[in-house]
């Protein structure tokens, strides 16, 4: 695997666009009236923790998946993608054209909803632990007999507050509360379809996709799908051929990380751990490998030998 400088980002100073604000991985940007610059750092988050090592690859890994969903699902839902090209960000100097190459997005402003749209087809997580103290998920009632990694009966919408911390679960009726009937209404019907599209494909590359999370906005009074979509930060993804329920399936996103980070005497607090390389290492083949089978590509300079 090549090796390639980490990018951790939350640049105040870049010139030609205005800083205003950073999240766990992405700093946004202000580019003019009608368009935000997204640029997606290096910086790897676990447990809603921000960890003080970087993943090499992970920003444009990201970027580059978030692009062809994006482009896959534009007839189910439109979304706020302009260009991933450096070259149609004005302003920018050589040396930042460089360095942000691979890992910009330029969108279209929207507001973004309270509520974060998080889409259910297998019991994992905190689905899981709720369900193993109530039968339900986010409220919802499942049958009786499920264990980890259990396929449901369908697919579910379980969405969830929006925190600088934890998110919180929100029932249904909650989540309706928040947004209104008839954007969650549209938000359902377009998270659901676009769970159903992806899991359509991705099954071609022998791939289950146990959940994901997706972020909608509103531009214009019109439901846009925006931040990213399915990609290893958001979604878990499971290798067909290695699921049986009962088991946590290996996976191409950052549950190994997840796993790794339980077997310590740690209490999902600032500050994390150190990370070992050989774990770095490992996170960063999982999220080249799925960038491969899903986009044909890599991100320049990126090899992949899989161990």
């Amino acid at each position: 695997m090549s090796t390639k400088p980490i990018y951790l980002g939350r640049e105040k100073a870049i010139p030609g666009v205005t800083w205003l604000a950073s999240g766990k991985v992405r700093d946004i940007y202000a580019v003019d009236a009608e368009h935000l610059l997204f640029v997606t750092s290096d910086r790897m988050s676990a447990f809603d923790v921000i960890m003080n090592e970087g993943v090499p690859f992970k920003g444009e890994v990201l970027t580059l998946l978030a692009a062809h969903w994006f482009e896959k699902t534009r007839d189910i839902v439109p979304n706020h993608l302009v260009s991933t090209s450096i070259e149609d960000v004005d302003g920018l100097t050589p040396e930042w054209r460089e360095r942000l190459r691979g890992r910009v997005m330029l969108v279209r402003r929207a507001q973004p909803t309270p509520v974060e749209w998080v889409v259910r087809g297998y019991l994992a997580g905190s689905g899981l632990k709720e369900y193993q103290r109530t039968k339900t998920v986010c409220g919802i009632p499942l049958p009786d007999g499920l264990v980890l990694a259990s396929k449901l009966p369908q697919p579910i919408l379980t969405p969830t507050t929006k925190e600088d911390s934890h998110d919180l679960p929100l029932t249904p009726a909650e989540a309706r509360a928040k947004v209104g009937d008839a954007l969650y209404e549209s938000a359902e019907r377009a998270a659901l379809a676009l769970f159903a599209r992806a899991s359509e494909n991705l099954a071609k590359q022998g791939i289950l996709l146990a959940d994901t999370k997706f972020e909608f906005g509103l531009r214009q009074g019109k439901l846009l799908l925006i931040d990213e979509a399915l990609t290893p930060d958001s979604s878990r993804f499971w290798p067909a051929a290695s699921w049986k329920p009962g088991s946590n399936p290996p996976s191409y996103d950052k549950q190994y990380l997840r796993d790794w980070l339980e077997t310590l005497d740690w209490n999902k607090q600032y500050p994390p751990p150190t990370l070992a390389p050989a774990v770095i290492a490992r996170t960063v083949e999982k999220y080249l490998e799925i960038c491969r089978k899903v986009t044909g590509r890599l991100p320049e300079g990126a090899s992949l030998q899989m161990s």
